[in-house]
């Protein structure tokens, strides 16, 4: 899957619109090395999106989580 951003795009609002969160960021910078010096895209670079499990509850404090 990839992504063509428009002018004014981030790391973290791409990743928001394609994952639903800002938490992976990172991931999306870690597919597309070519651009990690890029903070604020132009219109019309592509980026690759890398398949993620967006259904996980990272998002849960420590003491959430059931250990097991």
């Amino acid at each position: 899957m990839t992504y063509i951003t428009i002018q004014g795009d981030k790391w973290d609002s791409i990743a928001y619109k394609v994952f639903g969160s800002s938490k992976h960021t990172d991931k999306l910078i870690n597919a597309n090395t070519k651009y990690c010096d890029t903070y604020i895209f132009p219109a019309g670079i592509v980026l690759e999106i890398p398949n993620i499990d967006t259904t996980t509850t990272d998002d849960l404090p420590p003491w959430k989580k059931v250990s097991g």
